[in-house]
């Protein structure tokens, strides 16, 4: 007998995106924790425009607009010679922009979203072991209360970190090395007059190399930072050895604790202007390496987020890519515990995420080494890759092939937003996120002539027939087109937004996976081609 269909190891932003994710689609979670509470740190600080997109999808962007600040660049000094200023401006069609809130905020905002989908963490629980076969997963919890707990769940999600009992338990290869430098972390006050809203990269440079490091990402509050820098001898976590090799995260409650004197002697070196850091909220010591697995998953048992991938915090990517991992593997998840599963469905969490994962760990790795002015790419598209804006699952073996978009995304590409939609019984348009929003897949049919109209109907019946429960769909109208409304509901491109956004041409579906990537575009909207693909996804 199954307890419950999926046990989420580690509530950290992964683990809680998955959880709420579940929930919210009525599957059962136990999630456990071994911390007795959340921890008061702002580790992960940097938002991508990416995730706000994904917490727009899951139904708590507002809460995270008004707990989060802008950062609005990056600001660069050389042996106190100001250099060029990074402005992270992206083009206009992007909802949003790059945000900085502290990971205990995130938390926090999470586990409010489970709450109210009726789930919580159960804390001081920790996993201890598992196995599984076929059917189910035995697993053995340790107990706030002491003792421990045998349970049986469908799957288990391993979003413990990069110390993860999930992933030793798979037996996965975790491939990599620790870096040399050993950085402290500070979150301060400072009194200096630099612009609100800009990241400090500050550094000291012998014969053109970097020999000193301090970088400042704002938080909320008054001139208040993130900040890191490289760790005096004393303070050094050379002489520590990890019992599973894997040198990385903070220095714990145990280890050596930088007094705010600490991170006063680096602003004394590298400050671009002479300032004094005070209220100091918390510090330690952080260790990097750079490690990924040979698979995310085996199984009835998953990976994800640091479990799954570790690298340099260049950029803000790592609990962005985790928290998109746990957004990918959800639903498909739930698909396979509701038992409308297609064959590959859940193997194509590996497939989608594992090359992320690894472009991520090199990228990082990359510019830690050199520097992000060193990309390849000309700088809107860098831009645009930090932003996580460019990931896509061209190629997947649950997206359609790419053989019918001239223009616009294809299969596989992150769905974009736009604005203009428009309810005839609404007097203001709508942006497509709108429509979207806690939504499962949505059939997007586009007609600029009335006769294309006529088959979306049937279009839409079959495609629900195929997916009950799973789909909702939109017929979008050209400006000016006023056919008689067909019964699935009905909004005008009275912008034509869409039409230039999607490069959508009359009579073309589109599907848009619940994780906001375009599972298919084809013509005409008659075609058979929607309907196998659902078939396909949901083993009908």
């Amino acid at each position: 007998m199954v307890d419950v269909d999926v046990l989420i190891a580690g509530a950290g932003p992964v683990g809680l995106t998955a959880a709420s994710e579940l929930c919210r689609r009525g599957v059962s979670c136990r999630v456990v924790d071994r911390l007795p509470a959340r921890l008061p740190y702002a580790r992960a600080v940097g938002v991508q425009p990416r995730t706000l997109e994904v917490w727009d999808r899951m139904g708590m962007v507002r809460e995270a607009l008004e707990s989060a600040v802008p950062l609005k660049g990056q600001l660069l000094y050389v042996n106190g010679r100001e250099g060029p200023r990074i402005d992270l401006e992206l083009p206009p069609e992007v909802p949003y922009g790059f945000a900085a809130l502290p990971q205990y905020e995130t938390e926090r905002l999470l586990e409010d979203l489970l709450r109210r989908r009726g789930g919580h963490v159960e804390r001081g629980t920790e996993l201890v072991s598992f196995e599984q076969d076929s059917g189910e997963v035995r697993a053995v919890l340790s107990l706030s209360a002491g003792g421990t707990e045998e349970l049986t769940a469908r799957y288990l999600v391993g979003c413990d970190g990069a110390h993860s009992v999930v992933r030793k338990g798979l037996g996965l290869a975790f491939e990599g090395a620790a870096l040399p430098q050993e950085y402290m972390l500070g979150d301060v006050e400072v009194d200096w007059d630099l612009p609100a809203g800009y990241a400090i990269r500050a550094s000291r440079a012998v014969d053109g190399q970097p020999d000193d490091l301090l970088v400042c990402i704002p938080l909320p509050g008054d001139r208040r930072y993130r900040m890191s820098m490289a760790t005096p001898p004393e303070l050094s976590l050379a002489a520590r050895h990890d019992t599973d090799g894997v040198a990385h995260g903070l220095s714990g409650e145990h280890g050596p604790v930088p007094g705010v004197e600490h991170i006063q002697a680096v602003l004394d070196r590298l400050s671009p202007r002479p300032t004094t850091a005070s209220s100091l909220r918390w510090s330690s010591v952080f260790r990097i390496s750079h490690r990924i697995v040979d698979r995310y998953g085996r199984g009835r048992v998953f990976v994800a987020g640091d479990a799954a991938h570790i690298h340099p915090p260049t950029g803000a990517q790592g609990m962005n890519t985790g928290v998109q991992d746990a957004f990918n593997l959800a639903w498909k998840l739930a698909a396979a515990v509701s038992g409308r599963a297609g064959a590959g469905l859940l193997e194509s969490y590996d497939a989608e995420r594992r090359p992320v994962g690894e472009e991520v760990v090199a990228r990082t790795l990359r510019h830690a080494r050199s520097g992000i002015r060193t990309d390849p790419d000309d700088p809107t598209t860098t831009l645009l890759r930090e932003a996580q804006l460019l990931v896509g699952y061209r190629g997947s073996p649950i997206v359609e092939p790419d053989g019918s978009a001239p223009d616009g995304p294809a299969p596989g590409d992150r769905a974009p937003d736009c604005g203009g939609l428009a309810y005839a019984l609404a007097a203001f348009p709508v942006r497509l996120f709108t429509l979207l929003r806690e939504r499962e897949h949505t059939l997007l049919l586009y007609a600029d002539d009335e006769d294309q109209v006529m088959a979306f109907d049937a279009v839409a019946a079959s495609a629900e027939r195929t997916a009950p429960g799973r789909l909702n769909a939109y017929a979008v109208l050209a400006p000016g087109l006023r056919f008689p409304a067909p019964r699935l509901p009905v909004v005008h491109d009275t912008r034509d937004e869409f039409r230039r956004v999607y490069g959508a041409r009359g009579g073309e579906v589109f599907l848009v996976r619940p994780d906001g990537h375009l599972g298919l575009r084809t013509t005409p909207a008659g075609g058979p081609v929607p309907v196998a693909h659902l078939a396909r996804l949901f083993g009908v």
